[in-house]
């Protein structure tokens, strides 16, 4: 807030906004906004975002292949996603320069997918690896965010501000019996939901220039809304693949009789991991899927540490469940994305082995102090 108050392009009435949504939206103190964002005047540059995605993807990476105990270049997949940075060269060539990985790595760089694209690279991953035997896969899952923060004020843009933070995953898949013993979950499902075709819902998360030539990403109103439609359809398609007879005939009886009846998903999952897009967005979804204050624990907890850290966000909730050691051989995982487009995609997993938090759990400083009651102002 106070650099809020010294950026002189901003209205009384948008510091105050700002200010009033801060309080009300769930994050806590210790989330995390690039060098950039820190600097009086506000200056983002090309350089500075470049130096933010160094900073968050060689980090992470450093501290996977130290954890796995793989080299750069036994790599052969390399899937990276961002939305709003999309430099030449790439992010996927960046790794492969710092990494100095093989010149025969399938590498793929997807742009402008939003906050659920961290499950669409999965899915190109999985897919990827169906096509390769004997094949290891790379995902960095991330969002870049020192260029893009908006400096102009209308309000359904400065939303932005007050939600999104720094962060980022890299997953490792692979199809190698080899390596079967020691992974920690399979990928069971991937299901994916795009209404981009309905024009209310294509443009709820857009990205354009207000009136005064700023540019932003404006959040509609319609938002929870819409997400929640793209959830119910979404829902239709995995029901039949995860759910116990007994709650698919109740479905089924409510669908030939006209009348609604939200299937009881707890009996399919042991852990939920819904992407924390904000407040109002964990709350909407964990009420249309009826899940107990622990269950949806993962996902209030990760806003409030973290933010809306965009696609990585899932990743943050499968490392609470892990550092609170809830995860037991055999639970499922349901990792419910939702993003721009407008997309709603879910991954499904099942533990191999028991979990215990690792030092690189990005939870291991603080995770004693969680949960915490999250007030609003």
């Amino acid at each position: 807030m106070y650099h809020t108050h010294n950026i002189p392009s901003f209205q009384p009435s948008s510091i105050e906004f700002q200010r009033k949504i801060l309080q009300r939206s769930g994050l806590g103190d210790d989330t995390a906004l690039p060098a950039s964002h820190h600097v009086i005047p506000f200056r983002p540059t090309m350089a500075a975002s470049r130096a933010e995605s160094e900073l968050v993807i060689f980090s992470m990476l450093d501290s996977l292949f130290e954890k796995t105990r793989l080299r750069p270049k036994a790599i052969d997949i390399l899937v990276v996603n961002c939305s709003l940075f999309s430099p030449t060269p790439s992010l996927t060539a960046m790794i492969v320069n710092k990494y100095k990985m093989r010149s025969d790595i399938r590498s793929y760089n997807l742009g402008g997918m939003g906050c659920s694209a961290g499950l669409i690279s999965i899915d190109l991953a999985a897919a990827q690896l169906h096509a390769h035997k004997n094949s290891t896969a790379l995902v960095v899952t991330t969002e870049i965010i020192t260029e893009h923060w908006y400096t102009g004020n209308n309000r359904s843009m400065l939303l932005a501000n007050c939600l999104f933070r720094m962060g980022g995953a890299a997953i490792l898949l692979s199809n190698k019996r080899s390596d079967s013993g020691r992974a920690k979950y399979e990928l069971v499902h991937v299901v994916r939901t795009n209404h981009a075709a309905n024009d209310e819902a294509y443009r709820c998360v857009y990205q354009e220039e207000d009136g005064e030539g700023n540019i932003g990403v404006s959040l509609s109103k319609n938002l929870t809304a819409i997400a929640g439609a793209a959830l119910k359809e979404n829902i239709t398609t995995i029901a039949p693949l995860v759910l116990p007879l007994s709650e698919l005939l109740r479905w089924a009886l409510g669908y030939i009789m006209k009348k609604r009846y939200m299937p009881d998903f707890r009996k399919a999952f042991e852990h939920f991991c819904i992407h924390a897009g904000g407040r109002a967005v964990i709350e909407e979804l964990s009420k249309k899927l009826k899940l107990t204050e622990e269950q949806v624990e993962p996902s209030r907890m990760t806003l409030h540490r973290f933010g809306n850290t965009s696609s990585s966000s899932p990743w943050y909730e499968l490392s609470y469940v892990e550092a609170k050691g809830r995860m037991k051989k055999g639970d499922r995982v349901w990792q419910i994305g939702l993003g721009s487009g407008f997309k709603c995609n879910s991954t499904v997993w099942k533990c191999k082995r028991a979990v215990n938090m690792g030092g690189d759990n990005p939870w291991a400083d603080c995770i004693e102090k969680y949960p915490v009651k999250v007030q609003e102002h």
